[in-house]
């Protein structure tokens, strides 16, 4: 059971110790230094010091935010008296039987869990046996190998393996051990009873998935043994004569994952007699056996005993468990009437799912078939605590990483979740968990189809950057990998190639020049020579093109990118392969305005080829006023750099700047525009440009239009850029046209519509804020 359920509803933002502690695993040269011949190992830097609670969840963030504990960073965590730890709990991690050691010697621990450490060895056994006495709790789960092969010790000097654990009387050493958890051991009985009889001071014992236990009559010697756990032991039955024994017991667990091994002989009978014989037992898990009979009601004459739908049961009808595990019992026990039990875990309804999933979040076989029952209930149905069930879904990913149905079974209930109504309601922190989450499964089983196609659906439920800001470069990394190596035209790629665009608007140009620096424009290109080749031209294709022009936004190095990738030569492929798709060409020409604002790279797009292409474009009608509205800013930059700079006889500069005119005025002023401009600066740099007004005509054009349209959003932007000291000075210079100066006078007089008490406007002249008639 997670001790603290997720608070979907909660106002309080995420605790400053958790935001302190993500940055310290992200940047961990805040606390520690590399080392000079390694530089995987990590110093503690001198008075770094942290009390005990903060290093154990020091460790457990660490883990969570998708890193591994190896000897590298446990190194941090060698001297006790700065970094303290009681608890250590690694899971999936490469320490080495050293790296343990290290950290045995160094701190007495009271926990210890271990799972999937696949580099331990029985190597390290020795030096816990001498640093636990402390030790009260140790788990050693799955792929995690630190006892013995078997009882013998190969001596050098001898010809023949002694008996040297049997011989001193114990495997593991720990006198005031309580708790023990080991899972899939393969020994035999001697070797069982060797290791566990000398723990004297145990109450709970775990033997899940363990083979050759014997009968299990050592354990009558264990007289505090309060919960035993024989989840997945085959050849249940002949023990249970000697677990009727450990009247002690309160929690018995002797469920099975394969319906071949749940199969007892006189089963009514086999459970009562556990019932009759452990007085004390309150909570009994028998999910995926057939203990629970037929359903078939008993009636007692004894009116005292009551009724109960499980016959074995049938002495606890007044005194019902306060748990009871029916979880894929067969003859559907779960699903009957009258079961003396609080709390049920099965799939018959939402709380015996929720309870399940709880139950058994350390059961990767059963909880995948959980999380089915979940994602059903929340696709179908309903889930009123939705709360729990977010806390069980993300505790499941978390812990299972590895686990690639768990992943997709999680995955796909997360979509629900968050696709839901209460989705507006969550908490940042908590957003950012369940991204993390997502990210986690993603990167660890990104070949896969459906594990990729639930991580897109449902990160495409949450604000595009805003909310995976954070992970940005993370993100970045798997999507690039999506839209380049999976399938191609597959659902994946389209939804993949959708959130990289998503990511690359809106974003500052950090964040641009990081996609670029990633690879996104040559992603991006390898994609449209594909579909080239093909002569495809479907969304991915478009995307692509929309993805390059955010990207080259006010980013000099991608469209250098672009233009080094060959996107010239795409450019004009994709025009002649495909000249009637209007969102594509739309989206080529914004990027190659955005290519034209570099002034270093504006001789590269000088020559007739291209500048005939552009020139004819002057006259598109596609999607509107777009097409044309970028090839005449394209033209306008480079017109801007002069005669002198156009460096061809045919067209002629005068030609395409007279055709730029005439197209401009074609153009509605109150044009709704799919545009979305961050800065004026590359259109302003065109109001400066008296040596050719025609470039003037466009600039002030284009702000006139926005500022008409959305006076809300650019009348501010014209302000804070020093727009309005630019149109001033163009309306008292000689060289523009009355066209020019009535567009200009227009931009002044709506942004002080909007802006009235600005103090830009109080040094300026009446006249040039009076409205024009045109």
């Amino acid at each position: 059971m997670l001790a603290c359920p997720l608070l979907v509803n909660e106002e309080t933002p995420e605790p400053l110790s958790e935001i302190c502690l993500k940055y310290i695993c992200a940047c961990l040269d805040t606390i520690s230094y590399a080392d000079s011949s390694d530089p995987s190992m990590h110093h503690l830097l001198p008075g770094v010091v942290m009390p005990n609670e903060i290093c154990e969840r020091l460790l457990q963030v660490y883990q969570q935010e998708g890193n591994m504990v190896d000897d590298g960073f446990a190194n941090l965590f060698i001297n006790s008296v700065c970094m303290p730890l009681k608890r250590l709990k690694l899971r999936s991690s490469p320490l080495s039987n050293e790296g343990l050691k290290r950290l045995l010697v160094a701190h007495r621990f009271t926990e210890l869990d271990l799972h999937i450490c696949k580099k331990l060895s029985d190597d390290c056994l020795e030096t816990l046996n001498v640093t636990s006495d402390q030790l009260l709790s140790l788990t050693v789960g799955q792929e995690t190998e630190i006892f013995p092969p078997d009882l013998s010790e190969v001596i050098i000097t001898m010809s023949e393996p002694s008996n040297v654990y049997k011989a001193r009387g114990f495997i593991l050493r720990a006198p005031k051990l309580r708790r023990l958890c080991i899972r899939t051991l393969k020994r035999e009985r001697v070797y069982f009873m060797t290791l566990l009889r000398p723990l004297k001071s145990l109450t709970h014992l775990d033997l899940s998935s363990c083979e050759g236990l014997g009968q299990l009559d050592y354990l009558e010697e264990i007289s505090n043994l309060m919960s035993l756990v024989l989840y997945n032991v085959q050849k249940i039955q002949p023990m249970i004569p000697a677990i009727c024994k450990i009247k002690s017991l309160r929690h018995l667990d002797i469920s099975q994952a394969l319906e071949r091994n749940g199969k007892f002989k006189d089963e009514n009978q086999a459970l009562m007699q556990l019932v009759q014989n452990l007085p004390n037992l309150e909570s009994l898990d028998i999910s995926g056996t057939n203990l629970a009979g037929t359903g078939a009601a008993v009636m007692q004459d004894d009116t005292s005993v009551g009724v109960s739908d499980i016959p074995g049961l049938k002495i606890r009808a007044f005194k019902p468990l306060e748990f009871l595990g029916l979880y894929g019992t067969m003859h559907g026990a779960c699903h009957r009437h009258d079961i003396p039990a609080k709390r049920i875990s099965g799939d018959a309804n939402e709380e015996q799912i929720l309870t399940a999933a709880a139950a058994y979040l350390d059961r990767p076989d059963i909880l995948q078939k959980v999380l089915n029952d979940l994602y059903h209930l929340f696709r179908f149905e309903s889930c009123r605590d939705l709360n729990m069930a977010l806390t069980l879904v993300l505790g499941a990913m978390d812990r299972h990483r590895t686990e690639k149905h768990i992943q997709i079974s999680g995955s796909a209930t997360l979509f629900y979740i968050v696709k839901g109504k209460e989705k507006q309601v969550f908490v940042p922190h908590i957003k950012k968990r369940i991204v993390s989450t997502l990210l986690n499964a993603m990167g660890s089983h990104r070949d896969d189809d459906t594990m990729m196609r639930n991580g897109c659906l449902t990160l495409c439920q949450f604000k595009i950057p805003q909310d995976v800001l954070f992970e940005y470069q993370r993100l970045v990394e798997i999507l690039l990998h999506i839209v380049s190596d999976m399938e191609q035209e597959g659902f994946v790629q389209r939804i993949g190639i959708y959130l990289l665009n998503s990511l690359a608007c809106q974003v500052d140009g950090t964040q641009k020049q990081l996609l670029g620096d990633m690879g996104a424009m040559d992603r991006m290109l390898k994609i449209i020579e594909d579909r080239l080749q093909r002569r495809v031209c479907d969304d991915v294709l478009e995307v692509a093109w929309s993805t390059m022009w955010n990207v080259t936004d006010e980013t000099a190095v991608n469209c250098q990118r672009f233009l080094e990738g060959g996107g010239m030569n795409l450019f004009l492929k994709c025009l002649n392969t495909f000249q009637e798709k209007e969102e594509l060409l739309r989206n080529m020409m914004g990027l190659l305005g955005n290519v034209a604002e570099v002034k270093h790279l504006r001789p590269k797009l000088m020559t007739s080829e291209f500048v005939i292409v552009f020139a004819n474009l002057l006259e598109s009608n596609s999607d509107g006023i777009e097409v044309s509205y970028n090839a005449a800013g394209v033209l306008s930059h480079m017109a801007s750099d002069g005669a002198d700079k156009w460096t061809m006889s045919t067209p002629r500069r005068q030609d395409v700047l007279k055709g730029m005119v005439d197209a401009v005025e074609k153009w509605d002023l109150k044009t709704e525009r799919n545009i979305n401009y961050r800065s004026f600066e590359p259109i302003l740099h065109l109001v400066n440009v008296y040596h050719t007004p025609e470039c003037q005509h466009w600039a002030v054009w284009a702000l006139a239009n926005l500022t008409e349209v959305y006076a809300n959003k650019y009348c501010q932007l014209v302000i804070e850029e020093g727009g309005i000291q630019l149109l001033a000075a163009l309306l008292a210079h000689e060289a523009p046209y009355p066209r020019i100066k009535d567009l200009a006078r227009r931009v002044i007089v709506k942004c002080r519509e909007q802006f009235p008490n600005s103090a830009v406007f109080a040094c300026l002249p009446k006249f040039l804020m009076q409205p024009t008639d045109k």
